[in-house]
C-alpha cells in the first residue's frame, strides 16, 4: 500500500502505486525558445488505484490554476473533434427538443468549438472556461463565455438565476482534483427534469491497451463506471445511461440525471462486464506498468536503429500525450528533428522536457524526413 495516500473521492487510505513515470514536466507547457535559459520544473507522474472504491487517481496533483489559467489547446485545430461536437449538438438539440427557452452550459468550452453550435440555433447558452486566452477566443465567435473555473459555489451563483436543461462536459471531468466539489456543482446547477452529459476516456480501455501515454498531470482521474457510481450517488445523482465512443482510445458518454429517474440497461451491461473484467480487483491494473515498459523498449530500440543509419525522423502532433511519450522514452532532438501541428498557438515554441521544435505541417514537405 501507498504511503500517505487518500483516496480524492471516498477518503479511504488504502491506495496501490500502478504506473511511475518519474518526474515529468507538465504535458501542456510548450516553451519559448527564449525560455532555454529558466529552470524547467518537473514533478512526479504517478499513478494509483483505490482498493476501496476503484478509483485510478494521480498522487501527486498540480494546482488547477498552474495548469489551466493559460492554455495552448484549442479545439477547434482539431477536424475530427469539431466534427463530434457539431454531430452531438445536432443530437442533443433533437433528442431533448432543445429550444429558445432552454438554457445550455459548457464546462471547460474552451474555444467555443461545441457552444458555437448552439449559438447558431438560438438556444440560450454560457460556456464556463477558466483560460482567458481560450475564453476570449469563444467571446470572438459569438459563445457567451465566464472566464472561470466550475465549483461548487460557482454553480449556486449561477443557479440563482437561472438553471440548465443542459450540461455538458467533455474531457474536463478527470481534470479536477475535487470531484466532490465539481459533482455537487452539477448537482446544484442543474434543473430539476435537466441532464448531464460528460464524456472521458475510459480507464477500462486505456489499462487492457496500454495507453500509458493518457496519463499526464492535467489527467487527475481515470474513470471506470463502478468507480463513478459511488460519487453521483453520493450526490444524490444517478448515471441514467452510458455509450462508448472510439476517441482518445476509447471513451464513455455518461448521461446523468436527478436521483429520482432510473438507470437504463445500458448502465447494468457495462457494470457487469466491468465486475467480469475484474476492474475491482488488482490483479487487473498490474500489467500496466509491464505494458508501458515493453513498448517503451520496443520504440527505443526502433528508433535507435533509424538514427543510426542516419534517417531522419519528425512527428505529427504536439499533443500532450506526445510529451508524456517523449519524455517516458527519453526522446529529444537527438532523436526527433520537430513535431508539426496545425495550430499557430503551437507553431514556433518547443515540446516540454525533450525541448523539440514545433513548426507548421508545410515543414513536412519543405524537410521531407525519412520517417
Amino acid at each position: 500500500m501507498l504511503p500517505d495516500f487518500q483516496c480524492r473521492s471516498c477518503e479511504a487510505r488504502n491506495g496501490e502505486l500502478i504506473l511511475d513515470h518519474g518526474k515529468q514536466p507538465l504535458a501542456n507547457n510548450l516553451l519559448r525558445p527564449e525560455d532555454l535559459a529558466k529552470p524547467e520544473p518537473s514533478f512526479p507522474l504517478r499513478l494509483a488505484v483505490c482498493t476501496e472504491c476503484w478509483l485510478l487517481q494521480l498522487t501527486d496533483c498540480i494546482p488547477p490554476i498552474q495548469l489551466f489559467s493559460e492554455y495552448v489547446y484549442f479545439s477547434s485545430y482539431s477536424d475530427v473533434w469539431v466534427k463530434h461536437a457539431a454531430d452531438c449538438a445536432r443530437r442533443y438539440l433533437e433528442e431533448f427538443a432543445l429550444g429558445t427557452d432552454s438554457f445550455v452550459v459548457e464546462i471547460a468550452s474552451n474555444d467555443g468549438y461545441l457552444l458555437r453550435n448552439f449559438a447558431e440555433a438560438g438556444i440560450p447558452h454560457l460556456g464556463i472556461e477558466p483560460a482567458e486566452n481560450v475564453a476570449a477566443v469563444a467571446l470572438k465567435k459569438g459563445v457567451q463565455t465566464l472566464a472561470d473555473f466550475f465549483s461548487e459555489k460557482l454553480a449556486k451563483e449561477l443557479a440563482m438565476k437561472r438553471k440548465a436543461d443542459l450540461i455538458i462536459a467533455y474531457n474536463v471531468f478527470a481534470h479536477v482534483p475535487d470531484i466532490n466539489d465539481f459533482v455537487a456543482g452539477l448537482k446544484g446547477l442543474l434543473a430539476p427534469r435537466g441532464r448531464v452529459i460528460l464524456e472521458f476516456p475510459y480507464a477500462s480501455e486505456m489499462i487492457a491497451n496500454g495507453e500509458f501515454d493518457t496519463v499526464y498531470h492535467e489527467h487527475v482521474f481515470y474513470f471506470t463506471l463502478c468507480a463513478l457510481q459511488p460519487i453521483f450517488d453520493r450526490h444524490d445523482l444517478r448515471i441514467t445511461s452510458v455509450e462508448r465512443t472510439p476517441l482518445h482510445g476509447g471513451s464513455l458518454r455518461l448521461f446523468v440525471r436527478h436521483e429520482n429517474y432510473d438507470v437504463d440497461e445500458t448502465v447494468i451491461t457495462l457494470l457487469m462486464e466491468e465486475k467480469e473484467l475484474g476492474v475491482m480487483t488488482p490483479s487487473f491494473y498490474h500489467g500496466f506498468s509491464g505494458r508501458a515498459e515493453r513498448t517503451r523498449e520496443f520504440l527505443r530500440k526502433q528508433i535507435t536503429a533509424l538514427r543510426a543509419k542516419n534517417k531522419t525522423i519528425a512527428a505529427y502532433g504536439a499533443a500532450a500525450k506526445g510529451a508524456t511519450l517523449l519524455n517516458y522514452c527519453g526522446f529529444d532532438v537527438e532523436q526527433i528533428a520537430f513535431i508539426v501541428d496545425r495550430s499557430p498557438h503551437k507553431q514556433g515554441r518547443l515540446m516540454p522536457g525533450g525541448h523539440v521544435p514545433i513548426v507548421s505541417v508545410d515543414e513536412l514537405a519543405a524537410s521531407a524526413p525519412d520517417v
